[in-house]
């Protein structure tokens, strides 16, 4: 039985293929590419030998079957994923700018990904961790209702919730996305925020000062906070370091951060130590950004070890 889970939002993403083109303008676009922040989270833990399951929905359409066709072939339980003949699979139009910034146009709310349910046949027995996708929260009342109910299922069966913020501007719409989100930092263990996510959250202007907040959340265990080309600060109730990040060709920062979360939740699903977790989640996020399209990075589980052991002594 999977060991991880997630809920939340399946679509493809359509890229524009060079920088400074906006979306308003004619031009070219590559994919579909398989997408969506908790797809990317749950098949990169796939392909670190976790076992992994995903609740979602797409349509009966050949984007819905890019998705489930890739996370099939990479190892996730896709036996949670309906399939609507009603809407079609959600999807996502992105374009980069020169100072590494994105726009995204989401087709979300009115689509397939739109449809999930909170899971009523015991899928949570034995499970250690569900992981939670702020933007997922925010994507539609009706999503984000169904994901808290699936919290509280899977809290009542011991599991723990793991939540990347990854509140985008474009999805976070009113005070009930907010008061979701409280719900779900109440109930987390992992929190894997970026630092902006974590200044927002706490509403302060200083790490610590935030640090000092969220550890007041006796269900806390680890923050770890990603801040791009700078590395990570992982930080627990004893541990407190830094990491910088590994030397490789960025291709695609898009899912970056959500193959950080995956290395990370499935490093302490193992019991390994909270600075080897580090390192594989660095690892990972490098490896992510080494594609073009958000699960086309070659991650694995040699390539992660390959990559660490290539920068011990640098």
């Amino acid at each position: 039985m999977p060991r991880i889970w997630t809920i939340g939002e399946l679509l493809v993403e359509i890229m524009r293929p060079t920088t400074g083109v906006p979306l308003n303008e004619p031009g070219y676009f590559r994919g579909p590419f398989p997408s969506g922040a908790p797809a990317i989270f749950i098949d990169c833990a796939a392909r670190l030998g976790l076992d992994t399951g995903i609740i979602g929905a797409v349509g009966d359409d050949d984007f819905g079957r890019c998705l489930t066709e890739r996370l099939e072939k990479d190892g996730v339980d896709i036996s949670h994923v309906a399939v609507s003949n009603k809407v079609s699979t959600g999807c996502a139009f992105v374009t980069y700018f020169e100072d590494g910034s994105r726009k995204f146009i989401f087709h979300i709310g009115n689509a397939a990904c739109g449809e999930i349910y909170a899971p009523e046949d015991g899928c949570e027995a034995g499970a250690q961790y569900l992981h939670i996708c702020g933007c997922s929260l925010s994507a539609s009342p009706t999503m984000g209702s169904e994901i808290l109910k699936t919290a509280r299922k899977f809290i009542s069966a011991g599991a723990k919730i793991s939540f990347d913020p990854n509140i985008r501007p474009e999805l976070l719409r009113d005070d009930s996305s907010r008061s979701v989100i409280a719900e779900v930092l109440e109930n987390t263990s992992v929190l894997l925020p970026g630092v902006g996510e974590l200044l927002m959250l706490t509403e302060t202007d200083s790490v610590d000062v935030a640090l000092e907040k969220v550890f007041k959340n006796p269900a806390l265990d680890v923050v770890a906070i990603k801040d791009g080309k700078k590395g990570c600060r992982i930080v627990s109730r004893s541990e407190d370091f830094t990491m910088g990040v590994y030397p490789i060709e960025v291709l695609d920062t898009t899912g970056a951060g959500d193959c950080f979360d995956a290395a990370m939740v499935a490093g302490l699903c193992e019991g390994r130590p909270l600075k080897e977790c580090a390192q594989r989640a660095t690892a990972a996020s490098a490896w992510g950004i080494n594609g073009f399209g958000p699960m086309e990075g070659d991650i694995s589980p040699e390539n992660v070890e390959k990559l660490i052991h290539e920068n011990e002594n640098k």
